[in-house]
């Protein structure tokens, strides 16, 4: 319909140009019910799911309003996590490059303050960053936002759940009055409703309910009468639905690490995904999970936010959240894009309550089965057939995926099927290797070289 066009908008027709070439068609519901108020230059509070389109809602309000001469900091981004920000960085640049000069910084923490500095110095039109390196910018004087023109709080309700409210409050207060400020939020409880209140000024609410056709994922509930069959089912499903891409979400950090040794140690290959990792076993982790040389992510809630994998077969919910809100969120990562996904929930007779609190949110019964009917054998293992190897390069040593993509391809002798995901960080990368090349491909990094430079690779286990 032509009202879900782009070029319905006051948008500038630079940027409608490249949305035509990176492919954006027409808008998503949360674009089409929020740009027109975020070109506007309202206050919104914009309640969506990940992976509903809101990155483009607030990028293309931004972009448009960038004066490309002026060498400040017009656009401010908050996000939770580091990986959220890299993510919200990498599509903005990509909206951005119709418009020339534009400079866009990441200040998040895990990496050094000096270099962030030096390129606030040199000028920069937008920040992507955490609360809390955002604020130690402030603190020593290397980041001004007096000239501020627009504020995104991105993913609200995960910034206040992970501490951050006094971070946030500090940061605005180094803002001007006449900013727009936009927050964006997967629920909407109270904290939320009272920031709001508190930073915005007429605020209009954007609800967009869901991105999911009514039947994209199935929903299966299965009753379990301890913590030992809660595992044992975990197995069974991911044998009986022949899963491939799988998130289990558990509550806890301890949870995490415990399903993943169990599942390893029955011959599954998972991963855990929570907030003790350090920066580079997290980004490892991640790679691995994306890039599809990993089947299994464990996970907790807050360590899963920035997570967007494509065509994730499947949801496993180890125990259901208190909180219905919240498991909506959690399944909303499967069945996206037209594809249809899958949400296995388990539950002990003392959780009763939670699965009834789910239906009342979601408005319809549940789908129960039973644990016996699930097929399993006692020789069930599951291995990716992809397996990532690691480069002691990056983009520090201007690196770039067709560079090793040709030395793979063209040197090594692996033909393009056997490559997929290349990732690129600082000072190393990662890429995804069908595991019957990757013996030839670690053989070429032993003797061969990228862009003339020797380098070093290792198998990612």
């Amino acid at each position: 319909m032509s009202e879900q066009n782009f070029s319905t908008l006051t948008l500038s027709s630079e940027l409608i140009s490249n949305l035509n070439s990176l492919g954006y068609k027409s808008m998503t519901a949360v674009q089409a019910a929020g740009l027109p108020q975020v070109l506007e230059g309202k206050d919104l509070i914009i309640q969506a799911k990940t992976g509903s389109g809101k990155t483009a809602t607030f990028g293309l309000g931004l972009l448009q309003k960038i004066n490309p001469r002026f060498f400040g900091v017009q656009a401010l981004v908050l996000c939770p996590t580091r990986e959220l920000a890299d993510q919200v960085a990498q599509e903005i640049r990509q909206l951005a490059r119709c418009i020339p000069n534009i400079k866009l910084v990441v200040l998040c923490g895990g990496k050094p303050l000096a270099p962030q500095a030096d390129s606030l110095a040199h000028g920069a039109h937008i920040a992507v960053g955490t609360p809390g390196r955002v604020k130690d910018h402030l603190s020593r004087g290397t980041l001004d936002i007096r000239q501020l023109e627009t504020l995104v709080l991105d993913e609200a309700d995960r910034m206040l759940d992970m501490g951050f409210y006094d971070e946030i409050i500090n940061i605005i207060k180094n803002t001007p009055r006449s900013r727009q400020t936009l927050m964006f939020s997967a629920t909407y409880p109270n904290s939320i409703k009272k920031m709001a209140r508190s930073i915005q000024r007429d605020a209009v609410m954007v609800k967009v309910d869901t991105e999911h056709e009514e039947d994209s994922i199935v929903q299966l509930f299965y009753q379990v009468s301890s913590q030992q069959q809660r595992k044992e089912t975990v197995l069974a499903l991911l044998e009986h639905h022949q899963l491939k891409t799988t998130v289990i979400f558990c509550h806890t950090k301890i949870q995490c690490a415990e399903v993943a040794n169990f599942l390893q140690d029955n011959h599954i290959q998972a991963l855990a995904l929570h907030g003790d990792l350090d920066q580079r076993d997290r980004d490892q982790v991640l790679v691995r999970f994306s890039n599809k040389s990993c089947p299994v992510l464990v996970a907790t809630d807050v360590a899963a936010r920035g997570l967007d994998i494509q065509s994730l077969q499947a949801v496993i919910n180890y125990e259901l959240p208190h909180d219905a809100e919240i498991y909506v969120h959690r399944i909303g990562r499967t069945g996206r894009a037209g594809e249809k996904g899958l949400a296995l929930n388990l539950y002990t007779d003392a959780e009763i309550s939670r699965v009834i609190a789910i239906e009342d949110y979601i408005g319809k019964a549940s789908n129960y089965e039973e644990v016996s009917l699930l097929k399993q054998s006692d020789d069930f293992s599951l291995q990716a057939d992809v397996i990532t190897l690691q480069i002691d390069s990056g983009k520090k040593n201007k690196l770039r995926p067709g560079d090793l993509l040709g030395a793979l391809t063209k040197d090594a002798g692996l033909i393009g099927s056997d490559i997929g995901k290349i990732t690129i960080f600082d000072t190393y990368s990662y890429v995804a290797i069908n595991s019957n090349a990757f013996a030839k491909a670690l053989r070429y990094f032993k003797n061969g070289k990228v862009k003339g430079r020797k380098v070093k690779a290792r198998e990612v286990y």
